[in-house]
């Protein structure tokens, strides 16, 4: 891969990650759009590690709390706030790694990488996230977060195994449809994505490390850290956004974006 495609895959990913408009979408759809070869499960890996780093790197404060509540999470014990989030973070993260195996393992996930999937979950979610942002309360805030809308939200995420759907826009929209307001609910999707992008991470590098060489790994070292830099820019904006605009922006992009890809689907 040359430095640009590199640089390129890198950005649209960390950009798209933390936004409502899907990154696994976005990067099916460059080597369909533009000609550009696919840029690989390794070089997945590798933004994918970028992005992590980055909501790893703006969340610190929560993340110390969630490990420092891990092991009495992990004995079922959430009498402490920091338990209550490390167990939410496992309870909601529990779905997506089952129904990401038996994807993964069948074949599916493959399957469902068209055009045609990604016009249809980008415009529906798209239009899913509007209706619920405008017709939800926001009376919870992210220190009402329990198992049990843990779990609600760990099974909305499953939806975003499908490609175009978006991971923070499906767990967006499933923490307003519970009353979250939009800072908190975007902050627990965020939270949210750090197990599950770890899981999915270790999941593609199983299966590219017999496959690994030095140019392999510059390569990933150049994307890991472009998508560091880029994901950290745009979870910084939205998150300061999301103070005083709704979702909306995004929403007309995903309409947009998902009626372009359905004419050339079915054109």
């Amino acid at each position: 891969m040359s430095l640009f495609h590199l640089i390129l895959v890198a950005i649209i990913q960390g950009i798209t990650e933390f936004l409502p408009i899907s990154s696994s979408g976005h990067l099916i759809l460059l080597p369909n759009l533009s000609g550009l070869q696919d840029q690989g499960q390794a070089i997945d890996v590798a933004v994918h590690v970028g992005t992590l780093g980055a909501v790893v790197l703006y969340f610190r404060s929560d993340v110390k709390q969630a490990l420092s509540g891990v092991p009495r999470a992990l004995t079922g014990r959430g009498d402490t706030p920091q338990a209550r989030l490390a167990l939410g973070l496992i309870v909601a993260t529990v779905p997506t790694v089952i129904a990401g195996l038996i994807l993964h393992v069948t074949g599916l996930s493959q399957a469902m990488r068209s055009i045609t999937v990604i016009g249809w979950t980008m415009l529906g979610f798209g239009l899913l996230l509007y209706w619920v942002d405008q017709k939800a309360p926001e009376t919870k805030g992210a220190e009402n977060w329990g198992i049990r809308d843990a779990l609600i939200m760990g099974l909305w995420q499953v939806l975003a195994l499908i490609p175009g759907t978006s991971r923070s826009g499906i767990t967006i929209t499933g923490a307003r449809q519970l009353g979250y307001t939009r800072e908190d609910g975007a902050r627990i999707a965020m939270l949210m994505s750090i197990p599950t992008i770890l899981a999915s991470g270790t999941l593609l590098a199983l299966d590219v490390v017999r496959d690994a060489d030095m140019q392999l790994a510059r390569d990933g070292a150049v994307a890991a850290l472009f998508a560091f830099l880029s994901a950290l820019l745009a979870l910084s904006l939205m998150m300061r956004l999301l103070r005083s605009i709704s979702f909306t922006p995004y929403v007309i992009y995903r309409v947009i974006l998902g009626v372009i890809l359905l004419i050339m689907a079915y054109s």
